[in-house]
């Protein structure tokens, strides 16, 4: 009896394997193509009201500008000191917030006049950053996504970004769309699909063959992510592009390669 109570006791206490979520592999479709500022080192990317939001990079050269879509018009712009390298951007309210790579600075713009209004301190690197409604995520170049306060940019939370249980690093751009981030992946043609409240990646979405190879011999990597409200359209581009790309995502064809 004792060894029948046993196999009883280890059948109800036994717990099901957990199963490990399959990313699904997805593609980038072209809906329409935009001009886009070459000598832009693009780090953040947002569109908001009809206008397209972007912080560019380098040392000397980043500035937070805001762009006309369709001809890719800059029609305001505000540089950043010398000294400050920036990095992602995520509006909250009227207010753009701008990370700054290794300054340890976000800066707070006023969305209308594209002035200064305040900053925030941190520890560590920025790169990307998004807000979700409720918290701003951000990313710092690891596998790791940090939440935090909008008002007062405390951290508030963090959660480890995986696909199929390994880490997914150099997480780099952001961008929030219903509870999901979309983030660019440093050096690699990919943009990561993630749950944000398990930090799983839901979805791997191949981003490569954008440019044409002469565009490509003097662009630098993919980065920036902004959703086309009202069309369930993502809009795409990279650090000195010349395009701008409206995209769809969609399924990849199955004897596609990972």
């Amino acid at each position: 009896m004792a060894a029948v109570a046993g196999l009883i006791t280890a059948s109800v206490c036994a717990k099901p394997a957990a199963r490990r979520s399959t990313a699904a592999d997805l593609r980038l479709r072209v809906v329409r193509t935009f001009p886009h500022d070459s000598r832009a080192f693009t780090q953040g990317l947002l569109m908001f009201d009809g206008k397209l939001y972007e912080s560019t990079g380098l040392l000397g050269r980043s500035s937070v500008r805001r762009v006309d879509l369709a001809s890719g018009v800059v029609e305001s712009q505000t540089p950043l000191p010398a000294e400050l390298f920036g990095e992602g951007l995520a509006r909250v309210g009227q207010r753009l917030i701008q990370l700054t790579w290794k300054n340890g600075k976000a800066l707070v713009w006023d969305l209308g006049t594209m002035a200064k209004v305040m900053e925030f301190s941190y520890d560590g690197e920025g790169w990307g950053l998004c807000f979700d409604g409720k918290r701003l995520v951000m990313s710092d170049g690891s596998d790791r996504l940090t939440f935090r306060n909008p008002a007062t940019f405390d951290k508030e939370g963090e959660v480890r970004v995986r696909r199929e249980g390994r880490p997914v690093a150099s997480l780099n751009e952001l961008e929030c769309v219903a509870g999901l981030v979309y983030a660019n992946v440093w050096q690699d043609n990919h943009i990561a699909r993630i749950d944000a409240a398990s930090g799983e990646v839901t979805g791997w979405i191949d981003a490569s063959g954008l440019l044409d190879r002469e565009s490509a011999a003097s662009a630098d990597v993919l980065n920036g992510i902004s959703e086309l409200e009202g069309t369930g359209h993502l809009l795409v581009t990279g650090k000195l592009w010349p395009n701008l790309y409206e995209v769809e995502v969609v399924p990849a064809a199955k004897d596609e390669p990972k």
